[in-house]
């Protein structure tokens, strides 16, 4: 069956947690004409440098953060390598297994990208994937393992699904983003969250410049909201522990409230929190975009420095900013000092793979 009879399916039996919003009938025009393929080496790249850049601080408070190795602006020392350098956590190699698995089916094809995330270790794993795979393991089918979970550990790898689409358009990237997301995450803030968020990087990736204040939150929520619909989801604290609904309204709402203060990124990520919940994510990525995406530098910078699940953070940040100037969103420092590896011992293997990609996906 084609992924879209598989969907179909799915929707039918309500086995799969997203509403029939209106971005499953948008066409998409081809890119070939209207942009360069190292707008889509940034993308994912974006993803690799910005996992790498957080990960050694993942997890610590801002202000903890900051009183240990002041701002960062590039990698710290990484014990694994024994020296500053960029290393891979799950968020990098997710990303380009899905690159890898797709490369080699020329296609998404969901129970192959399935089976790749079971076949070697996942570094900093997050609870709901490490569920998903244990249940892969053990033999449960792709469409029956994800858990229903908010958090962002499918949103984080959801940029290659563009690659298929590329040089045909049409409306199947949305098929795509659904059903890789579930694989996982088969949540409705979470599937909602992995199709806005396709839908703003294939936006960004022939715009010929930042977009307008207001964009990226109206863009984010105008796709979500039908797809998420009215879903309750519960703050877990901070200024709005009171929150009740749906993701995408707190996302509308919350960055109004902290625009129209003039809040600065660390000020408004601290207010909602800025962990690996969708809820508190989403925001935090939005805002830092919403501050800074005129300064692709200063926006890793910030999602690097001001927020607790900074490696994921800042990889979501890394991939539209990359989709939005190319490689040369990044200083030359964090490319040169970065390795590139999907595994333990697999040095240069992300560039190795964005060229099979430009091969199989960019005649």
């Amino acid at each position: 069956m084609s992924n879209r009879v598989i969907l179909e399916q799915l929707l039918q039996e309500g086995a799969i947690h997203v509403g029939r919003g209106a971005l499953f009938d948008r066409v998409l025009e081809p890119k070939l004409r209207s942009m360069e393929f190292a707008r889509v080496w940034g993308m994912l790249l974006g993803v690799a440098v910005g996992d790498s850049l957080g990960n050694t601080t993942e997890g610590m408070l801002p202000e903890t953060r900051r009183e240990r190795y002041g701002e960062i602006r590039s990698y710290l020392y990484n014990a694994h390598a024994g020296r500053m350098a960029g290393l891979p956590s799950d968020d990098t190699q997710l990303t380009f297994w899905t690159v890898e698995q797709m490369v080699a089916d020329g296609a998404f094809v969901p129970q192959n990208l399935a089976a790749r995330i079971c076949r070697d270790r996942i570094y900093g794993i997050g609870s709901a994937v490490r569920q998903a795979v244990e249940r892969l393991c053990a033999g449960t089918p792709w469409h029956a393992a994800g858990t229903v979970s908010a958090g962002n550990g499918a949103l984080m790898r959801v940029a290659p699904l563009v690659l298929p689409h590329l040089a045909t358009g049409g409306s199947d990237l949305w098929v795509d983003a659904a059903l890789a997301t579930m694989i996982t995450h088969n949540d409705y803030a979470a599937i909602a969250a992995s199709l806005a968020w396709v839908a703003i990087l294939w936006d960004l990736l022939d715009m010929a410049s930042s977009p307008p204040q207001g964009w990226w939150a109206e863009r984010y929520c105008h796709s979500a909201r039908d797809l998420e619909g009215d879903t309750e989801y519960f703050a877990r604290g901070g200024a709005f522990a009171a929150y009740r609904g749906p993701i995408w309204r707190f996302v509308e709402e919350q960055l109004a409230w902290a625009q129209a203060r003039g809040l600065a990124a660390l000020q408004a990520c601290s207010a909602w929190h800025s962990g690996a919940y969708l809820l508190e994510t989403l925001p935090s990525v939005l805002y830092i975009l919403e501050l800074h995406a005129h300064d692709p530098e200063e926006a890793m910078v910030r999602a690097v420095n001001d927020t607790y699940d900074n490696d994921t953070i800042a990889a979501i940040v890394g991939s539209a900013m990359g989709a939005l100037y190319g490689t040369s969103a990044f200083p030359s420092g964090w490319l040169a000092r970065l390795t590139g590896r999907t595994t333990d011992g697999d040095d240069g293997r992300i560039w190795e793979l964005a060229e099979a990609a430009r091969a199989r996906f960019w005649p």
